[in-house]
């Protein structure tokens, strides 16, 4: 049986790029000892990848494809939710079950998670929105159908400004989130701790030391755009890896 979680945030050491680094091989591990449910939740996203395909091709509009592909990112923390809990639970020494794991990530709904995970998904549908009215403001008029016969269209100066101010505006709203997610969702998932004081401690730990944690957000950017570019399959590993990897970054820099 697992450990009784202990209450209030805690104190955490200042993060190092040989701490990431290991933290990264922790992770490998973990998605080697335990893959199932990895490959379950990315196998979900692979899906819901293609058939966000689908559905803008079919409707004619494939332009949203790439709010989809900035937009991806701003959820992908919430999508490795279920690798935290095994990741924890090998750390505990207990053995992980996909069973288990869903009853875990069951049982948050009644504590702080959902909060933090509906603050999310919220930034997520206003970045789909405040992008559709950046698109509008600069190619609104632009005779267009399609990103794949419309590059002449992005060329343009209007086009070139669009992606200019839509991708400043992305990265902004990712580092916010990123801010508020990277060590905010393992720590609701480890402790008895409400979600703003999860949150502002995770947000202080990335002002702290804004070096190494905004260039470890960068690799993550990488990762997932990489793996998003062979028709989203490179997010059967990536995906898993990062998630294992996400809560051994939180639990190295933890101080029980």
């Amino acid at each position: 049986m697992s450990q009784p979680r202990a209450h209030g945030a805690p104190t955490l050491n200042a993060p190092t790029p040989a701490a990431l680094i290991a933290a990264m091989r922790a992770g490998w591990r973990d998605f080697l000892a335990a893959p199932w449910f990895g490959l379950m939740v990315a196998a979900l996203c692979l899906a819901a990848g293609w058939a966000m395909v689908a559905v803008t091709v079919w409707a004619g509009h494939t332009f949203w494809l790439v709010l989809g592909v900035f937009g991806f990112p701003l959820a992908a923390p919430f999508a490795a939710l279920g690798t935290y809990e095994v990741s924890r639970l090998r750390g505990l020494g207990e053995r992980p079950s996909v069973g288990r794991v869903l009853r875990v990530l069951w049982a948050e709904r009644g504590r702080q998670l959902p909060f933090l995970s509906a603050l999310m998904m919220v930034a997520l549908l206003f970045w789909f929105f405040l992008g559709h009215m950046i698109f509008a403001l600069f190619l609104g008029l632009k005779p267009m159908t399609n990103i794949m016969s419309s590059a002449d269209v992005f060329l343009s100066a209007d086009g070139l400004m669009m992606l200019a101010l839509g991708s400043g505006v992305g990265a902004g709203f990712a580092l916010l989130l990123y801010a508020m997610c990277v060590i905010g969702l393992p720590m609701l998932l480890d402790r008895e701790v409400d979600y703003v004081t999860a949150m502002l401690r995770s947000i202080g730990l990335v002002i702290a030391h804004p070096v190494v944690m905004i260039g470890w957000a960068a690799v993550i950017a990488v990762l997932l755009v990489l793996a998003m570019l062979p028709a989203f399959l490179g997010l059967l590993i990536v995906l898993p890896w990062l998630g294992h990897t996400s809560w051994h970054v939180y639990a190295g820099l933890r101080v029980d």
